[in-house]
């Protein structure tokens, strides 16, 4: 049997700090029901962040090479802009456990970020590179592991070997 793959270790520092942010409570549903209302809501976070948080890199940000945290500053990198999406969505209230912070490799073979939102009609990608929000088939991500549903354990999605840093910005 194969070991769950490890967390990143920048999201094992964030969970250090802000320990309330990565509980995960068994009672919530692992999938969100796919309303019209739910979808406006989704899109109207996944544009409202996109479009206020500026890009920059946690080397410039924060002087260190990967760093997750809010871009209470309005700077950040993509796990920072996909950490506040999960905020804002489980304000609006939303189940925490249906969304789950994802390491990918990107279009151009880079460590990058993305939140997973699980709902009844199938898995949607938010991301910062684009407005559009997407299913897992049509993004050119490949997916390399997820935060688990059931506990602080991540679970792989049948990538590569995962990148030591997430993003460049």
């Amino acid at each position: 049997m194969l070991a769950p793959p490890s967390q990143p270790l920048a999201w094992k520092e964030f969970c250090e700090r802000l320990p309330n942010e990565c509980v995960v409570d068994s009672s919530e549903p692992e999938v969100i029901e796919l309303t019209r209302e739910t979808w406006a809501v989704i899109n109207a976070v996944n544009e409202h962040v996109n479009t206020t948080i500026k890009p920059m890199s946690d080397r410039e940000h924060w002087g260190v090479e990967d760093r997750w945290d809010y871009p209470e500053d309005g700077y950040g990198d993509c796990e920072d802009y996909q950490l506040l999406k999960r905020r804002l969505l489980v304000q609006a209230g939303l189940s925490r456990r249906a969304m789950r912070m994802t390491v990918v490799v990107d279009e151009e073979d880079a460590g990058h970020a993305v939140l997973i939102v699980r709902t009844n009609l199938g898995d949607l990608i938010l991301d910062n590179k684009r407005q559009q929000i997407l299913s897992q088939k049509e993004t050119a991500f490949k997916f390399i592991k997820r935060e688990g549903s059931d506990g602080l354990a991540w679970v792989a999605l049948g990538g590569r070997v995962s990148p030591v840093v997430t993003a460049n910005r």
